[in-house]
């Protein structure tokens, strides 16, 4: 005679626990470090961000100091008297808010 095995018979939401428990066990390394990445490259865009913005505050300052030693009135003197021009006082209005 032969020894019959009895076979264990799952139901469908056991088969669905198990497969969902399977598929969970194996996405969620994946899903972590997928985002581990995605967060690295973002960080790392932040910071060239940082950089950009850092340099382009010195440029700013920079441009800045240009604009006031270009509005400073010996330069407006410099120029006008290179171009010919002179300061009468006479000609200035003086215009009072009220």
């Amino acid at each position: 005679m032969r020894k019959v095995k009895k076979r264990l018979k799952m139901g469908k939401f056991e088969r669905l626990l198990y497969l969902f428990a399977i598929v969970l066990t194996l996405s969620l390394p994946v899903s972590i470090v997928f985002s581990k990445a995605t967060l690295s490259q973002i960080s790392f865009e932040v910071e060239k961000a940082k950089k950009e913005i850092s340099s382009q505050k010195k440029i700013n300052e920079s441009l800045s100091m240009k604009i006031d030693e270009l509005a400073s009135l010996d330069k407006i003197e410099e120029v006008a008297k290179n171009e010919g021009l002179s300061y009468n006082n006479s000609n200035i209005k003086t215009i009072e808010e009220k």
